[in-house]
């Protein structure tokens, strides 16, 4: 008999993961491919096809963008739009499996309270920080969605008199505490764009130390102020910059003894995403 499994796809602003687990959480296959901004539906397309055998049961899919959970249409995203009707009815889906669709730091924070670092939590909040800052809320146990789309944290302001975001809003966190953002502190700052985190937290010099400040210190206001507003028990920083942003937070502390909260590095690592994209497909097996 062959072992159910599940289809995961998280997509990124600069790569899409995608990944066929089984129950037990092992994974058994998986494939990537790098963002074609203008094609990204066509290479979620593929990467399905590619991975499954026919052991599939159901797909989870985690998109940068606002989702309606009510209708399922997704509006505007940052930096891949794939704003439409309902994401499942714009795939090929040729053996019509269920697909669970939800914003990408929800899917993450999924895999972070079942297997990760937020694991025995029933209120917990994530960034995921990459190209840009999603997020998602855990409260009560259950994720938060609102009205119709909740948790877009990388929109919460933290300079009034910022950058435009490509929100229609100026000063957001995603603008000056993404890796989107550090590339250009680096440049502003007459360095080199590619340079790693871990590099400029080992210098002392001035500039490197500017760097840093301009990068994390609104990011610290960010937590801070989600803190204030959700009361988290943990709050978990993931992404391909999530854990090296919380060893530079250890020099820029809460302002307020109000509002504190743990701030921990993803368990789960790079691949929550994918990881809770797969496990909200198990959910909706369950369901049906």
């Amino acid at each position: 008999m062959i072992q159910q499994t599940a289809i995961g796809i998280d997509i990124g602003g600069t790569g899409i993961r995608a990944v066929r687990m089984a129950r037990d959480g092992t994974m058994l296959a998986e494939a990537s491919d790098v963002t074609d901004r203008e094609a990204a539906l066509r290479q979620v397309d593929r990467l399905i096809a590619t991975l499954d055998d026919g052991s599939c049961g159901a797909i989870g899919i985690g998109v940068p963008s606002r989702i309606d959970s009510a209708t399922g249409e997704i509006y505007t995203g940052g930096f891949v739009d794939l704003s439409g009707p309902p994401l499942a009815r714009r795939l090929v889906n040729p053996r019509q499996l269920p697909i669970a669709v939800e914003n990408d730091g929800a899917m993450a924070l999924i895999a972070e309270a079942r297997v990760g670092a937020a694991r025995g939590k029933s209120n917990a909040v994530m960034l995921t920080i990459g190209t840009g800052i999603g997020g998602g809320a855990l409260l009560g146990g259950k994720v938060l969605r609102g009205r119709s789309s909740a948790t877009e944290f990388g929109h919460v302001t933290a300079r009034w008199d910022g950058l435009d975001c490509v929100c229609g809003r100026r000063g957001c966190v995603e603008t000056l505490s993404s890796g989107t953002g550090l590339r250009r502190h680096c440049r502003e700052a007459g360095m080199s764009d590619d340079l790693k985190v871990e590099d400029l937290l080992a210098r002392t010099d001035p500039v490197a130390r500017g760097v840093i400040r301009n990068w994390i210190g609104p990011l610290r206001s960010a937590i801070d102020s989600l803190v204030a507003a959700l009361d988290p028990e943990i709050m978990v920083l993931g992404g391909g910059l999530g854990r090296v942003a919380c060893q530079a937070l250890v020099d820029f502390p809460p302002v307020s003894a109000w509002f504190q909260c743990p701030v921990v590095p993803a368990a789960v690592g790079a691949k929550a995403g994918v990881i809770g994209a797969a496990l909200a497909a198990f959910d909706l097996i369950e369901e049906h």
